[in-house]
């Protein structure tokens, strides 16, 4: 028995330090995360900014890869060859064989069976019909498309973790009103438990608290379950830790700041949009394109130096054979072969046009859209709050009228609901505005002026 009271001793004390760890470590990931600290982390930590730098690598190296055509190229080579003793009939006549035979020309025969050469070859590009000049400029037009396009992702990487934070505030906020709703929910269904029991209250009556208490309890459960996946999702977008409990500053809804509607969004728009400017970089490659294509009409002039040596034994030994020139190469197949590829850089740069054309419409149409939906957002805003002050005078008169016995239960839970719904819409209201005005900002291309 005494040896069972230990065990259990021991078991108890177990339980208590492992829920004491398990409460530490919770403790540990708790991280409160303002509107502004989120944005930083997500911008460092996006695994999309992180795929736009690597694109935006490439381009600098492509760039780089088209100034280097300029640089000279310097080719070495060297053979080592084995052969089957070949017969060689040397036709060179020796000087005692002149003077005896008075030039005669007679042969010699040698024995060959092995050769080594080698060769060094330099050749520096003078001209080559522009295309070389084309080719770093087109490099250099689609590098900076490149970068607003980076700067296009950046604009979308802040505009989601705002949709996100604001998610993560709306599913806090729905818990808190839910556990609110449920404890006067439960202090309402203990008073009528009490009337029931003194005969005072209809069991039907009863049964409908009862009732209600239990679908805000499975309503609390949903809000909870939605909390944990938009705190998931923020914490993926951040780059922390799954388990970290986020803690949002809900100042960032409560003290609702809107900027002005007065502004040609529109315009701002067209102007100022990445994902145009980048369309018209990669307009001004395609037709610097165009050109490259046209300068396979020029011949290439290079001018071109060497080294060659030479050994095969028993035979010839080339040393110190330098070589010094200029070179000149035309393709006359381009006559009758580019006219082709230069019809086909053309319609490139058509489609990069009518692509822009399409782009600058589907913007029209974004921006009208955010703009009325930022503005009906604002709407909701007021009516709300009036929707807010309208349901507790509604519940405080249904009350008044349940305590004198001129109200029904029904009518009372329909009350305390409906000021419930209002609360909430109130709440997620100011949140969906600061996105909504946010994401105008955005599809004007001007969120990082807001940002910054």
């Amino acid at each position: 028995m005494k040896n069972r009271t230990i065990y259990t001793a021991l078991l108890l004390a177990a339980l208590v330090t492992g829920a004491t760890l398990t409460a530490i470590a919770q403790e540990g990931i708790h991280r409160k995360v303002t509107l502004n600290e989120a944005i930083e982390l997500s911008l460092k930590n996006s695994k999309q900014l992180k795929l736009g730098q690597a694109k935006t690598d490439e381009a600098h190296a492509a760039l780089r890869e088209a100034r280097e055509r300029r640089l000279p190229d310097l080719k070495t080579s060297a053979s080592y060859m084995r052969l089957n003793s070949p017969d060689v009939d040397l036709k060179l006549p020796t000087s005692s064989q002149q003077a005896s035979e008075g030039g005669a020309n007679n042969s010699q025969t040698v024995k060959v069976d092995q050769a080594m050469f080698g060769m060094s070859t330099l050749s520096v590009p003078v001209f080559s019909g522009f295309r070389i000049n084309y080719g770093i400029e087109s490099a250099r037009y689609l590098e900076q498309a490149t970068l607003l396009d980076a700067e296009k992702d950046k604009d979308e990487v802040v505009l989601n973790v705002l949709s996100a934070y604001s998610n993560l505030y709306k599913a806090a906020a729905a818990v808190e009103l839910m556990e609110e709703n449920l404890k006067s929910a439960q202090q309402r269904a203990k008073e009528l438990t009490n009337l029931e029991q003194n005969g005072l209250l209809a069991r039907n009556d009863l049964l409908k608290a009862e009732l209600q208490t239990s679908n805000v309890e499975l309503a609390l459960e949903d809000a909870k379950n939605n909390y944990r996946v938009a705190m998931l999702h923020m914490n993926l977008m951040l780059g922390l830790d799954r388990s970290t409990v986020l803690k949002i500053d809900n100042n960032t809804f409560n003290e609702l700041t809107l900027g002005a509607m007065d502004r040609n969004f529109v315009a701002y728009a067209l102007a100022n949009r990445k994902d145009i400017a980048a369309l018209e970089m990669r307009e001004k490659a395609a037709a610097t394109g165009v050109k490259a294509v046209k300068g396979e009409y020029y011949p290439n002039l290079a001018v071109t130096g060497g080294y060659v040596a030479v050994h095969v034994p028993h035979l010839l030994t080339v040393t110190n054979a330098l070589n010094a020139g200029i070179g000149l190469q035309y393709n006359f197949g381009a006559l009758w072969k580019t006219g082709a590829r230069v019809q086909e850089a053309k319609a490139r740069v058509q489609q990069m046009r009518a692509t822009k054309e399409m782009l600058q419409d589907a913007i029209t149409l974004q921006v009208e859209q955010a703009s009325i939906n930022c503005l009906s957002a604002r709407k909701k805003i007021s009516v709300y709050e009036k929707a807010i002050a309208q349901s507790e005078e509604n519940y405080r008169i249904v009350k008044n009228k349940y305590d004198n016995n001129l109200a029904t239960t029904t009518e009372l839970l329909d009350a305390d609901i409906a000021q419930l719904q209002a609360r909430l819409n109130y709440s997620n209201a100011k949140a969906d505005a600061v996105v909504l005005y946010n994401k105008l900002l955005q599809v004007s291309g001007l969120l990082n002026e807001q940002t910054n």
